[in-house]
């Protein structure tokens, strides 16, 4: 999985698998999907990402794995 930001183009890009897209899909305003030619998806960007987190500092991300236990609730 890789996290990619482009602060010129204002979007988020997340990479779930190295396989290229064959299929995107707008699912919401500025959300897409790309989807492989076997229909799993293999990325997901955002768009507008300053607009979505105003103020946010996109340089100091911070990830949370969440327990399995925890995921149930």
């Amino acid at each position: 999985m890789k996290l990619k930001i482009d602060q010129e183009a204002d979007a988020l890009y997340l990479t779930l698998e190295d396989e290229p897209a064959a299929e995107s899909k707008e699912v919401a305003p500025g959300i897409i999907l790309d989807y492989s030619a076997g229909g799993q998806v293999v990325g997901i960007e955002m768009l507008y990402l300053s607009k979505r987190s105003p103020g946010v500092d996109v340089r100091r991300l911070l990830f949370e794995t969440v327990p399995a236990a925890a995921q149930a609730m």
